[in-house]
């Protein structure tokens, strides 16, 4: 298979659940090609690189460990990422990695994703948070952060104060979700 073939398949993805069905038994079957899907996604300019996101997202949610050999490919990348119909799938993957590094049973992920991987994931949601994003990334990296700030002590500070100063001008679901983390956090400084 060329790269030609994998835009081919890239055009033909769009939101059904067939279609998705189709390219993730594609992926699992020829994870070799995992980094030249990468390498679309983070291409930014082309809708292409949007469904690229999409792909990884609905391969990774069900596989992770799929990611594992190009997850420095992956954090190093995060800050490319700007159409906001890639943001919202990468920053879902990130939520993935976070919430299973911090599970409390042991699993692959916490032996995969080492500190500057973290670190640059912790970057890119502070990015996201305080960029023109839609609710559904932001949403996402509120989870990340507050997370991350179990082990990072400077994040739940900041990630409060960025979350006071925005609830007022945030929307619904932004306010909806803020209120989850500020009850969190307040439980966890009890």
């Amino acid at each position: 298979m060329s790269q030609k073939n994998l835009y081919e398949i890239l055009d033909y993805v769009d939101h059904s659940r067939a279609k998705r069905k189709t390219v993730v038994a594609f992926l699992r079957q020829n994870p070799s090609w995992i980094p030249k899907l990468l390498e679309i996604a983070y291409e930014n300019q082309s809708p292409v690189s949007s469904r690229a996101c999409w792909v990884l997202d609905f391969t990774l949610k069900t596989d992770i460990e799929l990611l594992f050999p190009y997850i420095k490919v992956f954090t190093d990348n995060l800050g490319s990422v700007h159409l906001d119909s890639s943001v919202r799938p990468i920053a879902k993957i990130c939520e993935h990695l976070i919430i299973a590094y911090f599970a409390k049973d042991k699993n692959a992920v916490q032996e995969v994703l080492k500190k500057t991987h973290r670190e640059k994931i912790t970057a890119a949601c502070f990015d996201w948070l305080i960029s023109e994003q839609k609710v559904a990334p932001q949403a996402y990296a509120m989870i990340c952060l507050l997370h991350l700030g179990e082990e990072f002590d400077w994040i739940h500070p900041e990630l409060l104060l960025i979350l006071e100063k925005n609830y007022h001008t945030g929307s619904a679901a932004y306010k909806a979700r803020s209120r989850q983390v500020f009850a969190k956090l307040k439980r966890t400084r009890s």
